[in-house]
């Protein structure tokens, strides 16, 4: 097949936190930028993290460079992504038999690397977060806060658009052509249209998160990147009103973010040495629950309905098993050293400081490409776009009961999302040249997140995408099919009590009446 020529100056490399962050700080800058992913945007690490704004007083004793810049980047944040944020603030709390010795110590790390803490009443905590162990004894409260990393990144990529970047989705890079030190070409490959590209780029940024050595491989470039797999919950309804965290060195199982109407249990840290198949499992499920029972003991009797993982890029040393003992910090590659002249690689890092680093990143470029012009990025808010407000918990219930028509069904009832929204989430799709499936409707919108984990309405949105006229072509069965699958990915993990029984009337419901098992 032959390849069709795409010309653009710098070419991104992967639709996460970081990569978006970049395209849209290039676009600032004024400099032609395409994007590519070869998924959707947030489908790797950045979509199944914790959705925490780190304060960065987890790192002040492993890593106080990382404890730095998330402070300063977290309340630089809060400043100019507001709307992605919600500013809970965080609590460390230690429980009887922690080590006394680092809780005598963690507000003067804390002062070393910037970090905002102060003692609180053990007593006071007690009253207002009543899910706390009762041994507790010693609590310190942080400026932590939870982030929505779907719209943060939808946020970024569509405000780049708007300046006049360029954004592929489904586009996986094949390879590279590298002649006389440059790559001359990068070949990519559209795996919903099947169209083979080859983007000439003055300059190339590799931003691919875990697979940022895989991609810089094919150049003939090495990064010894690690693979951290880190497996969460999420549970049925909002056990506290502030991150809480375990007051110890950071570990397993030792965080609660509440997100929306739900909270975020975790994390693990397992090193893989394969990305083909990242997933929770029953025994992670396990361990996290009972090791996080001991600072919130309610979570020995709490519904679960959902378990995720991803994988964190860590640059470092192979040797050693810890991968807690690994830097968080990022790193910035110019593989200039490894005899391609205009590569960059940017991996990496934390959610928290995406935006340091693609600053960093965008510097470097600049340098290569000659062009003197400045970060805009610490200084211009990042615009609201109504197209990925949907991600909002409760805020299309509002909206509906506010203001609907006659007809307006509600589809999705446990995230109260009706076919409107449903409708303006479709057209944003199409708004980038793409179809709208029931993956890509739920990454900006809340369906598929509530309990019955796209059950029921999953059923119900692809029966209301083929009634429409422009969804003459939608395979509503293979759609919803895939969509199940994904949900059931994380639901399996967690079938216990309250969801085994629910899962028994899924299976009733997808595969006794609807057949979906079947090819």
């Amino acid at each position: 097949m032959s390849e069709k020529i795409v010309k653009t100056r710098v070419l991104v490399i992967g639709g996460g936190a970081t990569g978006t962050g970049v395209a849209r700080d290039l676009a600032l800058r004024g400099i032609d930028c395409l994007l590519v992913e070869r998924h959707d945007i947030t489908s790797g690490a950045s979509g199944a993290n914790h959705g925490l704004l780190h304060s960065g007083a987890r790192y002040v004793s492993s890593d106080p460079v990382s404890a730095s810049e998330c402070a300063r980047e977290g309340r630089l944040l809060k400043k100019l992504a507001a709307h992605c944020i919600e500013d809970t603030g965080g609590l460390f709390v230690a429980v009887k038999g922690d080590d006394e010795n680092y809780i005598a110590d963690f507000p003067g790390l804390c002062r070393k690397c910037g970090v905002n803490c102060r003692q609180v009443d053990v007593a006071e905590v007690l009253e207002r977060e009543t899910a706390l162990s009762p041994d507790t004894i010693a609590v310190y409260a942080v400026e932590d806060a939870a982030v929505d990393p779907f719209r943060l990144c939808l946020e970024n990529m569509a405000h780049a658009l708007d300046l006049g970047a360029g954004l592929q989705r489904h586009s996986e890079v094949t390879g590279f052509t590298v002649r006389n030190g440059r790559i001359a070409a990068t070949h990519v490959q559209n795996h919903l249209t099947g169209e083979a590209l080859r983007v000439e780029a003055d300059l190339v940024i590799n931003a691919s998160g875990a697979w940022a050595g895989q991609i810089a491989a094919m150049t003939g470039a090495e990064i010894h990147v690690l693979y951290s797999k880190g497996s969460l919950l999420i549970a049925d309804h909002r056990l506290a009103q502030r991150v809480i965290n375990r007051l110890r060195p950071s570990s397993d199982a030792d965080i609660l973010v509440p997100g929306g109407t739900v909270s975020i249990l975790g994390t693990t840290s397992i090193r893989i040495q394969t990305l083909d198949d990242i997933r929770p499992t029953i025994e992670e499920s396990d361990f996290i629950v009972d090791t996080a029972a001991q600072m919130l003991p309610e979570l020995q009797k709490t519904r679960y309905i959902r378990a995720y993982a991803g994988v964190r890029p860590l640059v470092g040393s192979q040797k050693g098993e810890n991968d807690r003992s690994v830097s968080r910090n990022f790193s910035l590659f110019d593989h200039a050293e490894s005899g391609v002249e205009n590569f960059i690689t940017i991996t990496g890092g934390k959610l928290t400081t995406y935006r340091l680093m693609a600053e960093k990143a965008v510097d470097l470029a600049c340098d290569k490409l000659g062009i003197d012009a400045p970060c805009l990025t610490a200084v211009q808010p990042l615009p609201a776009c109504e197209d990925f407000q949907w991600t909002e918990p409760g805020l299309a219930a509002k909206q509906w009961i506010q203001d609907h028509e006659a007809g307006d069904l509600m589809l999705c009832e446990c995230e109260m999302v009706p076919s409107s929204v449903i409708s303006r989430v479709m057209a944003s799709i199409r708004k980038q040249n793409e179809k709208p499936d029931l993956r890509s409707i739920g990454l900006r919108s809340r369906i598929g997140k509530g309990s019955c984990q796209g059950a029921f309405c999953g059923v119900r949105i692809s029966a209301y995408m083929s009634d429409l006229p422009e969804m003459q072509d939608y395979d509503a069965v293979t759609d919803l099919r895939r969509f199940l699958e994904g949900r059931w990915k994380g639901i399996r993990p967690v079938l216990w009590d309250a969801s085994l029984a629910q899962e028994e009337l899924q299976e009733a419901l997808h595969c006794g009446l609807f057949g979906l098992e079947l090819e």
